[in-house]
């Protein structure tokens, strides 16, 4: 178990974090939530002892071990994959290498034998004799082959880093498990797998992430950082999410009767207790949600962005037509080949593909970014377009404050005008006038979103706009663009966003692609599909 006493954290004149008291319980798993700068990964790194807080005490009980999911990629440069993840226990390492060292010297003594004795003894409390085998399948579970297994960390791609580094802190069978970002850079199944190890994971998951599929799947606990304070709430994040909604609902609605509105909470605690079977972790989930009380639902005091993507006229019969695209990456791989597809009224297409690469490129090709080797693409006459793409840095390269910046793209030129949309953005008073070149990742992001509504475009591409969103942003966007009346073609890594928001899904990969009209549940799980998607990629990618 670990325990959290009186646990405080400031700069300067900010309090991070109040007089903090958790224990965090084996067999269960928290999802720590909180607004971008709330300090998540601070709060973890307390917990790991990389941070040490000005008050209080953070304790692991004799005897347990504690796993972190290093953020560093270089830190193992000099070590095989298969020693990096056994790295993960490092009193196990320790233990395998003196004694290799032992066996290894020439001149070996009786005072060597009684060292080895005792190593092989302790090797074996271990269980060092199953860590190559443990680390090679959660090397295979996580999309590493074999034939990588004793190659050196330097010589990987940084997404294969950082699966060995996730494999790294799952390894040895931790008794608390620190996660910060898991998911990113997996692609689905990966995730998928990830999510059921953690499912039938028997001791403490501490976690932040900004998945929200994922955190429903796993979480039972949620740890809410908020105006320094660090609340616990039993459930997963919609149960959190729904649960502090209806409660600020009420306290907004001062005419209701408190016995109307103690009915409505015990009613949605009933019917959420029921969909708990939905989840992997349904047992021990419907347990916990069936011992909360009424007055464990709590109004959230997060600020949630206004977003709504309004065309200015409606799109034609004729939208996107594809024919034969192909492109090479610069180092002559296929990023796709021969793609023809075309886009219908109503359409909201997500493009997924387990290299990235290739729908970042396929996104650029048809803004006019960038050009394919071969084929033809052509966009319908009443098309209107807006574009979100990867990495929208080269945007705020400008020395302008942020109502300027965001005039270049509205037709209404008024500084009231302006100021009010960036407040609904979240940009209020001073924080209007920062500069554009000194906005935070989730900042710029709010900001080509703003930048798009003021579009008044009727077909949005966008590649990847979740990243660095905190989850109120995402709640956001994922809202205004189910609503949005024209076409979306979109990349994302958040599985609720791409499962409510797409009607349509296209895999591009390698030697081909994959166009369903269905939603993304239904694409993942189809066995039809799933054999599709492996010859997709056989003899090209792992």
């Amino acid at each position: 178990m670990l325990t959290v006493q009186n646990v405080s954290l400031r700069y300067g004149k900010r309090i991070l974090f109040d007089e903090v008291n958790i224990k965090f319980a084996p067999g269960n798993c928290y999802g720590v939530i909180g607004a971008n700068g709330a300090g998540k990964s601070t709060f973890l790194k307390i917990l790991s002892g990389e941070i040490e807080a000005q008050t209080g005490t953070v304790s692991l009980n004799p005897g347990e071990r504690l796993a972190v999911l290093t953020q560093d990629q270089f830190a193992y440069d000099d070590y095989t994959v298969m020693d990096a993840v056994i790295l993960g226990h490092k009193r196990l390492y320790e233990v395998m290498k003196e004694r290799d060292a032992i066996y290894a010297k020439e001149d070996f003594t009786d005072e060597d034998g009684v060292k080895a004795g005792d190593l092989e003894a302790e090797f074996a409390d271990l269980n060092g004799w199953e860590a190559e085998t443990e680390a090679a399948q959660l090397l295979s579970g996580l999309a590493i082959p074999e034939d990588l297994h004793q190659t050196m960390m330097r010589d990987l791609n940084g997404s294969d880093k950082v699966r060995v580094l996730l494999a790294q802190a799952l390894f040895g069978n931790p008794d608390v498990l620190l996660l910060d970002e898991p998911t990113n850079n997996l692609d689905v199944d990966t995730v998928m797998w990830l999510e059921n190890f953690l499912a039938d994971f028997k001791n403490t998951v501490i976690v932040v992430s900004h998945d929200r599929h994922f955190l429903d799947q796993v979480t039972t606990h949620v740890v809410d950082i908020d105006f320094s304070k660090v609340q616990l709430y039993t459930g997963n994040y919609s149960f959190w999410y729904e649960s502090s909604q209806l409660a600020m609902k009420q306290k907004q609605d001062a005419n209701k009767k408190a016995e109307d509105k103690r009915k409505e909470l015990e009613e949605f605690i009933r019917r959420f207790s029921a969909n708990a079977s939905k989840s992997k972790q349904a047992t021990s989930r419907q347990k916990l949600l069936e011992k909360i009380t009424v007055d464990d639902i709590k109004p959230s005091s997060r600020k949630y962005p206004y977003v709504a993507f309004k065309p200015d006229r409606e799109v034609g019969d004729q939208i996107l037509r594809v024919e034969g695209l192909t492109k090479r990456a610069e180092d002559g791989s296929i990023l796709f080949e021969d793609l023809s597809f075309a886009v219908n009224k109503d359409d909201k297409v997500a493009f997924v593909g387990r290299n990235m690469q290739s729908v970042s490129t396929l996104f650029d090709i048809l803004m006019g970014e960038d050009k394919a080797d071969s084929g033809t693409f052509t966009w319908g006459v009443t098309i209107t377009k807006s574009y979100f793409p990867k990495d929208p840095n080269e945007f705020f390269d400008v020395d302008l404050n942020l109502v300027d910046w965001l005039r270049q793209y509205s037709d209404e030129k008024d500084e009231s005008f302006i100021r009010g949309f960036l407040g609904r953005m979240l940009f209020s008073g001073e924080e209007s006038l920062k500069k554009a070149g000194v906005l935070s990742g989730g900042e710029k992001v709010r900001c080509m979103l703003s930048r798009m509504m003021l579009s008044g475009s009727n077909v949005l591409v966008m590649d990847d706009p979740t990243n660095h969103l905190d989850l109120e942003s995402i709640t956001a966007l994922n809202n205004g663009l189910m609503d949005f009346p024209g076409n979306v073609l979109f990349y994302s890594h958040d599985h609720q966003f791409i499962q409510t928001v797409a009607n349509r899904v296209i895999e591009v990969g390698p030697k081909g692609m994959i166009d369903k009209l269905m939603t993304y549940d239904e694409f993942i799980k189809d066995d039809y599909v799933k054999a599709q998607r492996e010859a997709l990629y056989e003899g090209v990618l792992a």
